[in-house]
């Protein structure tokens, strides 16, 4: 007996799938996820130049325009594979126009989307949704962070973590519902220089609803409580996307 539960608790510690709750109430479970990195450059005189060798090297990601630099610009690439940001990514970013830019390192953030347990359908949450919300023609703005999580967070039991949490997504579906923004949520637990937990990215129609999102997560309790670190912030305006693929 004793052996049987052993090799249920190393068998848990190693789980890497992400898991879901059918409709039927039935436990689902994914080992799919999509990666996403976000990287600024300085020293950006024409924009609009940078958008045609993005199409023709059929980079899947966002060109920004950083509305705080006016020779500033973002990349957001993304891909189930991580070796895609090194193996084709890297290998366009090393040449002309990008190698010529001037690298803002302090912006950049790269995550993996993950699940939180009730989601019905994995594919869409992890996949589809967040990969067609920034690519959405309409979502012209976007405002991306990342965030600590302070010590206090993970003391709390389970279920005082749940309607922690269920404060803060309320608003975001509020604003969702309401067509004025979309969040996405990222993990970015041992692939941040500055031990970052998340990664949140925000996109909208327009920028102050954006900001009024912001504004409202910080009177919750996860924000005003359990937040050690929180930015910077990237705020742009949509240059060029891809296609959703």
């Amino acid at each position: 007996m004793s052996l049987d539960i052993q090799r249920k608790d190393i068998s848990d510690a190693a789980d890497i799938l992400e898991r879901g709750r059918a409709k039927d109430g039935m436990e689902i479970h994914s080992d799919r996820r999509l990666f996403m990195q976000l990287l600024a450059y300085g020293d950006c005189r024409d924009a609009a130049s940078l958008a045609e060798p993005l199409r023709q090297a059929q980079i899947h990601g966002v060109l920004y325009e950083d509305i705080n630099d006016p020779l500033g610009v973002a990349l957001l690439t993304y891909g189930e594979d991580p070796g895609y940001f090194i193996d084709q990514s890297r290998q366009f970013l090393v040449r002309p126009p990008f190698a010529e830019l001037q690298p803002k390192p302090e912006f950049t953030m790269l995550g993996r989307t993950y699940a939180i347990g009730y989601e019905s359908d994995l594919q869409e949450a992890l996949i589809e949704r967040p990969r067609r919300r920034v690519t959405d023609r309409a979502l012209r703005w976007a405002i991306w962070y990342p965030l600590r999580r302070a010590g206090s967070f993970e003391q709390l039991s389970a279920e005082e973590q749940r309607v922690i949490l269920m404060e803060h997504g309320g608003i975001g579906r509020a604003f969702g519902n309401a067509g004025h923004g979309y969040d996405i949520r990222l993990a970015c637990h041992g692939l941040d220089k500055n031990d970052n937990d998340f990664v949140i990215g925000l996109v909208g129609p327009q920028l102050h609803p954006l900001s009024i999102i912001v504004q409202r997560m910080r009177k919750t309790k996860q924000t005003s409580l359990h937040l050690e670190r929180l930015g910077p912030f990237f705020v742009g305006r949509v240059l060029w996307q891809s296609d959703h693929s």
